[in-house]
């Protein structure tokens, strides 16, 4: 495979060269990439804003991770939180630190995933920055995102009887990670070892590609169903509770056996000796939302595809629990993954 030294195209001809291919897709976006700075223009809406900082060794490892599945999942961890704000994103900057043991190839593969991204989901890129580094892959990316006044979502609005609502199914993320992590260390202990992946794609995907739940927005909006809260689970469906509860200072009951979760992630626990339910409370990035909404909305929510409804908001006093299969509490804790420990 040609491999070009990323020397040969300086700073600003690395950043032509790999995003000439972008093509703009919004109104908003005035003026992209090639210019001192972005040009956007919202008009009525509300401007939102978020960002996310990958690192090579913290929040990927390049052993397993595909570059162009990297620069796919970068992106689409942004887009995410603009949809838990009920919103739509429109542009990102993507800055990246790099190494000299990347080549201009590499690079190319990472930005054909994010290119991929940003078709899917008509998002333009308009800009960022490229730098050495001496770590290895960083990775930054700036998502702009618009919203209407009326339907912007914060984490501080559920209310005692609201529903709690998550979207698709919880913990098959982390267990394709555990079963990315078990094959790196059989092939660490012998490099002619094939991977054993067979009747595992779906958990493997949801790790490697995770995909943004613009679908359900637009079904939100299409039933007129306005969330009182809403998050993105990246850290997990207990981490996220928590903040929503705290910020709403409001409690919640959610229910075990109400928990959506996939048959391959179920397998995969049980071959690895652990607790589904503990992944799927704990795991993180789903990338799945978790919203609350009134209890006028009932009949709606049962009509969205993809939605199940997993518990309900009480008053802050009764506390945070998960209600087991028994009929057990147990209280909330978020043990989702943290980089600075």
């Amino acid at each position: 495979m040609q491999r070009t030294e990323i020397s040969k195209y300086g700073e600003f001809g690395l950043i032509k060269h790999l995003t000439e291919k972008f093509k703009n897709e919004n109104e908003s976006t005035l003026k992209g990439v090639g210019d001192d700075a972005a040009v956007l223009d919202f008009k009525d809406k509300k401007v939102l804003v978020t960002t996310d900082l990958l690192l090579e060794g913290v929040h990927f490892d390049l052993v397993y991770v595909p570059l162009r599945h990297l620069g796919y999942k970068a992106a689409i961890v942004n887009f995410s939180d603009i949809y838990a704000m009920n919103g739509q994103p429109k542009q990102i900057t993507v800055s990246l630190g790099v190494s000299k043991r990347f080549s201009v190839e590499d690079l190319e593969e990472l930005y054909a995933g994010i290119q991929l991204a940003c078709k899917t989901y008509g998002v333009d890129l308009v800009g960022g920055d490229t730098s050495a580094s001496l770590t290895g892959l960083t990775i930054s990316i700036t998502c702009i995102g618009e919203a209407d006044n009326e339907k912007i979502t914060y984490r501080n609005g559920a209310k005692p009887n609201d529903l709690i609502c998550v979207s698709g199914n919880l913990g098959s993320a982390y267990m394709g990670l555990q079963l990315l992590e078990r094959e790196k260390i059989v092939f660490s202990a012998n490099s002619e070892a094939q991977p054993d992946f067979e009747g595992r794609d779906y958990i493997l995907q949801r790790q490697l590609k995770p995909e943004a739940r613009k679908d359900i927005v637009k079904s939100l909006a299409e039933k007129g169903i306005v969330p009182t809260a809403m998050m993105d689970i990246s850290d997990g469906l207990s981490s996220e509770l928590i903040h929503i509860c705290t910020q709403s200072n409001v409690g919640c009951r959610v229910y075990e056996d109400k928990i959506p979760i996939n048959y391959q992630a179920v397998v995969m626990a049980e071959e690895l000796n652990m607790s589904i339910v503990t992944a799927a409370l704990n795991g993180g990035e789903d990338y799945e939302l978790l919203f609350t909404a009134s209890m006028e909305d009932y009949e709606k929510i049962l009509t969205l595809e993809d939605v199940g409804i997993v518990g309900h908001i009480t008053k802050p006093e009764l506390g945070l629990h998960l209600v087991g299969r028994e009929g057990e509490e147990i209280e909330l804790r978020a043990q989702g993954w943290n980089s600075l420990e």
